[in-house]
């Protein structure tokens, strides 16, 4: 479904990203891992179109995205769950789902209102606060509905549940497993490497804007000194 090769992405002179591949296959959960600072982001936000990378080739059910603008990206059909959040402050719960809601693929089951409250209940509670009346969990949840309303095929989840209480990230991976169940395919970073082991059905860890290691979840919980050397504080 997605492929990236040699992917190269630089801010100025500082290169960042240096030949990184990976690829999602319909239906796959797959992981990006690594510590902080090591090209995670930068590999999203390239894939994306946010940054221009320098070289190297993304496709996405076969067609090249190399070069286009972040809004043609998305009508494509990849979805985006920002590091930070960034819901609308300013907007209300149900004005942050509707502020992009689209079906262009014309799936025959759309992600509508009815179905991302069923998802995540605590929404359907507080649909008519807003934004920056929920608590860093809420929003988090908001973020993956306003995601889902774009009925992508394709949601990336850039630090799915960083700073999120331990009760708030179970409930995340829960909702990651039920859309697996559905047959979303999910690109996700997190830190987790318990949790995504569960989940996910291949792993790529990147070390200083370089894929040093990649596996099954089976061969990440069995390789200890991949986790100790790129994954441990």
């Amino acid at each position: 479904m997605l492929s990236v090769e040699r992917l190269e992405t630089a801010y100025g002179v500082s290169q960042v990203l240096f030949g990184v591949s990976f690829a999602v296959e319909s239906g796959q959960v797959v992981t990006l891992l690594g510590r902080n600072g090591m090209g995670k982001t930068t590999t999203v936000l390239s894939v994306m179109g946010v940054v221009r990378a320098r070289s190297g080739t993304i496709a996405f059910e076969g067609k090249p995205l190399h070069g286009l603008p972040s809004f043609r990206v998305a009508q494509a059909g990849l979805g985006l769950v920002p590091e930070g959040r960034q819901i609308f402050p300013n907007l209300t719960v149900h004005e942050n789902l509707i502020a992009t809601a689209a079906n262009r693929s014309g799936a025959v089951m759309p992600w509508t209102l009815d179905r991302v409250f069923d998802l995540f209940p605590d929404l359907a509670a507080r649909r008519h606060n807003y934004g920056n009346q929920l608590s860093g969990g809420e929003q988090q949840m908001l973020a993956i509905g306003r995601a889902l309303m774009t009925n992508p095929k394709l949601l990336i989840l850039d630090e799915a549940t960083e700073g999120l209480a331990p009760m708030i990230r179970t409930d995340i991976y829960r909702c990651l497993e039920r859309l697996k169940s559905e047959g979303l395919s999910i690109l996700v970073i997190d830190k987790d490497v318990k949790a995504l082991a569960r989940i996910a059905d291949r792993h790529y860890v990147l070390e200083k804007g370089r894929v040093v290691w990649n596996g099954s979840s089976a061969d990440l919980t069995a390789n200890q000194d991949v986790q100790h050397r790129y994954l441990g504080v």
